[in-house]
């Protein structure tokens, strides 16, 4: 009887510091919720760079992003008006609503958010990484983390390549 109340309190201990590990990285940025990619999302935007996971920026900057796709940051990317409204739902569903994407970034560009700022700072990573053609800009987030079209972006699996 003792043993079996020590695994169900066991069993609830670990179940419990699971949430807590889950909360904890939301809160702090370290890997926002992660939505299964919705198919379409990936077959139009990861056609010329990475489908960004959808919570990598607020409902509001998604909005704009979809809503100015014949622009979109110097390119044509437009669609027709049923697929606008299928990944509209979907990246306005699956948007960053925890603490650090809680403000819109300038431009509304994950580069400029504060979160991905401090997380690449100078010192971290140096200003001249951005400029090896092996990286080209810090919106290419697969050249240093290589599971980044899984949504991994630890820092423990960064190779910044040279």
């Amino acid at each position: 009887m003792l043993r079996s109340n020590f695994n169900r309190l066991s069993l609830a201990l670990l179940l419990a510091a699971g949430t807590v590990t889950a909360a904890h990285a939301d809160d702090h940025g370290s890997k926002g919720p992660m939505a299964p990619v919705l198919p379409k999302y990936q077959q139009e935007c990861a056609s010329c760079h990475l489908a960004y996971p959808a919570g990598m920026l607020p409902a509001a900057s998604w909005q704009r992003v979809m809503s100015s796709l014949g622009q979109h940051y110097g390119t044509d990317a437009s669609l027709d008006a049923a697929s606008v409204r299928e990944l509209s739902s979907w990246l306005k569903t699956n948007a960053g609503s925890y603490k650090r994407v809680s403000e819109e970034p300038p431009q509304d560009r994950i580069t400029k958010s504060a979160w991905f700022l401090r997380q690449h700072r100078d010192g971290e990573v140096p200003a001249g990484v951005w400029k090896r053609a092996s990286v080209g800009s810090p919106s290419n987030c697969t050249a240093c983390h290589g599971n980044a079209a899984q949504g991994n972006f630890n820092e423990h699996d960064v190779r910044i390549p040279k």
